[in-house]
């Protein structure tokens, strides 16, 4: 049996957490995969030290807009093939998906949009996650296992955030965009974190105004999803919010292989 760690975080800023210690907070945690997001840069703005942190091979996926989303997935582990393309023009447009298969299990590192922009930017999530349910559902239905993780700008239940009340009409936390989440638990995806915790007052964003981290005064914005065929390889999930960096904290997932 392989055990094997897998770390996401919205890092917001690849660039701007390598210069807060990212190197040393990767040394800490020590997971055979590192999954980031929001990492704001195209693979040729970084440096050759953000590129080649220790036994790591890096790779990225960025949009066309500088400075704007993007996704990095650091594995000891070599994967069997990386996709930076899906073939699905909304999953693709903006940087926001990597895919790499791993001899076992498929693993999805995705930034989702954020809907609170504009009426556009909210049609445009509920979009992505439709197709991105739609792209799922036939990765499923040839036996593959699947594990996704990353930012979802989405708290699924009222547990998932401080104040559920004061936030019913705003996107992050809207009735579609939380059916989304059912429909795609349905789909047969497990939300691997509840699993294992069903406490209220866990969370993985705070605002960075007014100490909302301090007070914990949060919402749980990501997530693992694990298929179904890979609940019995699951060894723990949790949230990491002692490490800082960005207004996100990292969650990590173990699996045994």
């Amino acid at each position: 049996m392989l055990k094997i760690n897998i770390v996401s975080w919205n890092v917001n800023g690849i660039r701007a957490i390598y210069k807060k210690g990212l190197t040393d907070t990767i040394k800490k945690i020590d997971a055979e995969i590192f999954c980031f997001q929001e990492t704001k840069a195209n693979e040729n703005q970084l440096s050759f030290f953000i590129k080649q942190i220790d036994s790591y091979k890096a790779y990225f996926k960025s949009g066309e807009k500088a400075g704007y989303s993007g996704v990095a997935t650091y594995s000891r582990i070599e994967p069997k093939k990386v996709n930076e393309s899906t073939g699905v023009a909304v999953l693709d447009s903006e940087g926001r998906v990597l895919l790499t298969e791993y001899k076992d299990f498929l693993l999805f590192n995705i930034y989702f949009p954020n809907g609170k922009a504009s009426v556009k930017r909210l049609a445009y999530k509920m979009k992505f996650y439709h197709d991105f349910s739609a792209y799922c559902r036939r990765l499923l239905a040839v036996g593959n296992k699947i594990i996704v993780c990353g930012d979802v700008n989405t708290a699924h239940r009222e547990i998932d955030l401080a104040r559920p009340k004061e936030n019913e009409k705003v996107s992050g936390f809207l009735p579609e965009e939380r059916a989304w989440i059912d429909q795609f638990l349905e789909l047969g995806f497990l939300d691997a974190f509840r699993l294992f915790n069903k406490k209220a007052g866990q969370y993985t964003w705070w605002s960075m105004r007014s100490g909302a981290r301090e007070r914990n005064v949060g919402w749980r914005l990501d997530y693992f999803f694990v298929s179904e065929n890979l609940r019995d390889n699951l060894l723990d999930c949790r949230l990491l919010p002692n490490i800082y960096g960005s207004d996100h904290c990292p969650i990590s997932l173990s699996v045994k292989i």
